[in-house]
Parts: structure tokens; sequence; C-alpha cells
């Protein structure tokens, strides 16, 4: 996921100082218009286009393995947030051994209870 924003600001980057320059070179009303759809077709469409690609490839991972059902696992950068590994199809980085389910209570919330 990060890669997506990351390319959407590049692009952000690229696109506000060239509309900034097309300002002075078409007419005001037109300008309005070109900047909003040249922001969909240069920033929005490809951040989407990549987060569907995302979500197909790592729909196995975060669907069928052990990790996706861990409360350590963050679904939204299909990483392992106790060991700050990625989880394959074929590797877990704790191995199982320190999964833990969700919705279970943290030790530090049953000591105040």
């Amino acid at each position: 996921m990060g890669g997506i924003i990351f390319w959407g600001i590049i692009r952000a980057a690229i696109l506000i100082p060239s509309l900034w320059l097309l300002y002075g070179m078409m007419e005001y009303k037109y300008w309005w218009w070109f900047g909003i759809f040249s922001f969909y077709g240069f920033i929005i469409h490809p951040a989407v286009i990549q987060y569907n690609i995302f979500r197909r490839d790592n729909d196995e991972i975060i669907n069928n393995t052990l990790c996706s059902s861990c409360k350590y696992f963050d679904e939204s950068a299909v990483i392992c947030q106790k060991y700050d590994q990625h989880p394959t199809l074929k590797t877990l980085p704790c191995e199982g051994l320190d999964w833990e389910p969700k919705g279970t209570k943290n030790e530090e919330t049953e000591i105040y209870s």
C-alpha cells in the first residue's frame, strides 16, 4: 500500500506544477475542467488500479492463511506487526508459535479490569 501512496504523491508533484503552467495558456473555465479530469486520470484512476492489483495479488494470503486470523496481522499492509515481516502462502513469520486470535483481550487490560 505504501507504494500506491508514494506514486500518488509523485504524480501529484508532477501534475500540480504542470497545471499551474497551463493556467496562463487556457481559458479559466476550461482550465478547471481540465484540472479535474487530469487529477482523476493521472492520480486517482492509477491509484485505484494499483489497489485492485494489490488486493488481487494478496487475496489468498488475507483470506486463507493462519496469519489473517491473528491479532498481529495488518490486512492493509499484509504484514505481521509483531515480527514486522510479510507472510506468504508458504511461510509464516512466527511459524504459528505466537499466533493469537483476533478479538482477545490484551494482558494489560486484564490486569486493570
